[in-house]
């Protein structure tokens, strides 16, 4: 992150928005080109879950491409221009760094928070956590399981410091992608089986674009739903709380593999599967930017020349 800062000046910055409860920063990459106006916003995070290992790698990824791209591609050069981008390559630090220490923590997924009223276990599933029908489906209460979803709703630092930025940017933020693994899937809200998202023909619509991006770089299969269809019901997702709170397009990637593999993901397939999501969040982010951007253009001018009609045939009509 201090590279890409550090060799893209004009265009990266950074900025610490929590900690973790072992008391490191929480940072993201701010992207994109300066602007003496508000700008809407895209949000991605990567490494909620600490085991996930190819979605840091995916991040990492992404910030490079847009950064490499953005002067050549015209259309990366637009969007840069209209949009910012915020991305937290790795927002689980604690429980990441925790998976890197020997081959017994590798598959270690959750925060590294300790039990609370007796329990001697560690962690809590970050991706239960947040308020979006806390603790209703999907999740445990035992401290010493993988779901565990906390004592309350944001009971951690890490699921706090989110909803907090999200809180201050719900009226910029125009997508919010939060990349995981594994699975090859694309799921929309809502994770509660019996709550539907206003927009869900529109989210379905998008996600099965960015599916169809996504075979065509390697020939992968993502399958798009909410996550009762395609995976498990589940509530206190990152993914659910955005849309909650008015943020139209929210999507969670879970990257490859299918269960080969799973969270050990051999390092040839690091490269073509970043590329794959590449090609996915691109066509989510180009839909949601030509969305906001052509559809505001196209209803000015219409607002325009409707008014200009009715002054013609006002004055027309005068005696």
């Amino acid at each position: 992150m201090e590279q890409m800062k550090r060799e893209n000046p004009d265009v990266v910055s950074s900025m610490v928005y929590g900690q973790t409860y072992e008391r490191r920063n929480i940072t993201l990459l701010k992207i994109g080109l300066s602007s003496t106006g508000r700008k809407k916003a895209i949000w991605m995070d990567c490494g909620i879950h600490a085991r996930e290992w190819i979605a840091p790698a995916f991040c990492q990824y992404f910030v490079r491409e847009i950064l490499r791209t953005y002067k050549t591609d015209t259309k990366v050069n637009e969007m840069m221009k209209n949009l910012d981008f915020y991305i937290t390559p790795v927002l689980n630090v604690d429980g990441y760094i925790y998976s890197w220490h020997n081959e017994s923590t590798r598959l270690w997924r959750k925060s590294r928070s300790p039990g609370t009223g007796g329990c001697t276990c560690y962690g809590t599933d970050l991706n239960r956590n947040f308020y979006a029908n806390w603790g209703m489906v999907g999740v445990s209460t035992d401290c010493c399981f993988e779901t565990y979803c906390g004592t309350k709703a944001l009971s951690e630092s890490e699921a706090w410091a989110v909803t907090d930025m999200l809180g201050k940017m719900r009226e910029d933020i125009l997508a919010f992608l939060t990349i995981h693994s594994y699975g090859q899937l694309i799921l929309v809200p809502y994770g509660h089986p019996n709550i539907s998202a206003p927009n869900y023909d529109e989210l379905m619509e998008v996600g099965l674009g960015a599916a169809k991006a996504i075979k065509a770089v390697h020939g992968m299969d993502y399958t798009v739903g909410t996550s009762p269809d395609v995976l498990y019901a589940n509530s206190g997702s990152s993914r659910d709380f955005a849309r909650l709170i008015g943020i139209p397009l929210s999507f969670t990637f879970e990257l490859r593999d299918k269960g080969e593999h799973g969270f050990e993901l051999p390092e040839d397939q690091i490269q073509p599967t970043c590329e794959e999501a590449y090609a996915g969040a691109q066509h989510i982010i180009t839909y949601t930017h030509d969305k906001a951007f052509y559809s505001y253009a196209a209803t000015v001018r219409a607002t325009l020349w409707t008014t200009l009609l009715a002054a013609w045939v006002s004055s027309a009509t005068q005696p």
